[in-house]
């Protein structure tokens, strides 16, 4: 069964044609969530648009019957902030959210670097998958 997260979502799968969530037996799969709100507008802040990320994929993730404590696998995708990585500023606030949203629990993680995502403006996109119950 495939889910459209409230507020954004049936803009997103009007203009796009896509769906942010399916859920087959107890396995949920999001697609990439971006710091954006209900509007598709980015904050101007960094640590702001990766915290509104995690909030958006919180908010996915229930559509689909999932929490964070559910959630085993997650790949994010950056704008890279250095010339050589995708710099601190990225990597120190999805540490603090991961701490903040999973506590002692460490999802499998692949942060990549990107030239561009899906959005004007848009820096961070993050995709996971969750098994129901399995916490």
């Amino acid at each position: 069964m495939f889910f459209v997260t409230p507020g954004y979502g049936p803009k997103h799968l009007a203009a796009l044609h896509y769906s942010q969530a399916v859920r087959i037996g107890d396995r949920v799969e999001i697609s990439g969530q971006g710091g954006w709100d209900d509007d598709t507008v980015f904050p101007a802040d960094l640590e702001e648009e990766i915290i509104r990320a995690f909030d958006n994929v919180e908010r996915t993730l229930a559509t689909a019957g999932a929490t964070w404590a559910d959630v085993v696998s997650v790949d994010s995708f950056h704008i890279p902030t250095a010339d050589d990585t995708i710099g601190d500023d990225h990597t120190r606030v999805m540490v603090e959210q991961f701490r903040k949203r999973m506590g002692d629990r460490a999802p499998i993680w692949t942060q990549l670097g990107v030239a561009a995502l899906g959005a004007p403006g848009m820096r961070v996109e993050i995709r996971a998958t969750a098994v129901v119950g399995q916490a």
